[in-house]
């Protein structure tokens, strides 16, 4: 999982106060992301369900935030205004069905809360749709096993208003907050 080997890497916070998991989604389940090393289209379009990434903002605000996204092409880490135009391409009209949404997590609330077993990973027969990551399942300290749903829950409905107030909300909601892409972008420049 990207939090995992993010943890394993070291970063400017020892709490990783500087880093926000940020799931891409919506509530059809399909958003596009350019630039995927998954895709067979020479500019690298991917139709995802939903896509993690990880966000890293310097506690300062003196640098620019960088994206960490394992899938990608770009490279890694990416300042996020490149990715946002190179990966999201804002400026690209989109039909509805595929506006992106996200929903942030501050890390270390994320770290604390996150479980999942694995059974998004498998068919309905019980087999592997890919081999399973070698460490052990991630459960949360409350012992949940699995609340991967919890976090995709992503629809225009749940979009935080009033960005003014994510700051905030961010140090204690359990599935952090959703916000549109615009306000994704000025929260972290």
């Amino acid at each position: 999982m990207l939090c995992k080997t993010l943890s394993q890497v070291g970063f400017a916070a020892a709490d990783a106060s500087d880093l926000f998991v940020v799931f891409i989604s919506n509530g059809n389940q399909q958003i596009p992301i350019w630039r995927q090393k998954n895709s067979k289209d020479a500019t690298g379009l991917c139709i995802w369900d939903y896509h993690v990434i990880c966000i890293q903002r310097d506690l300062k605000r003196e640098e620019a935030a960088q994206v960490w996204d394992l899938d990608t092409t770009l490279p890694c880490p990416v300042m996020l205004d490149v990715y946002a135009t190179e990966a999201l391409r804002p400026w690209v009209a989109l039909r509805s069905e595929f506006t992106r949404l996200y929903r942030i997590v501050a890390a270390p609330v994320f770290l604390r809360s996150f479980a999942s077993d694995r059974r998004h990973m498998k068919r309905s027969d019980g087999t592997w749709i890919a081999l399973p990551p070698q460490y052990d399942c991630l459960v949360g300290e409350d012992g949940s096993v699995h609340n991967l749903g919890e976090f995709l829950k992503i629809s225009e409905d749940k979009v935080l208003l009033k960005l003014g107030l994510a700051e905030s909300l961010l140090k204690h909601e359990r599935f952090g907050i959703v916000l549109s892409e615009g306000d994704l972008l000025r929260f972290f420049n």
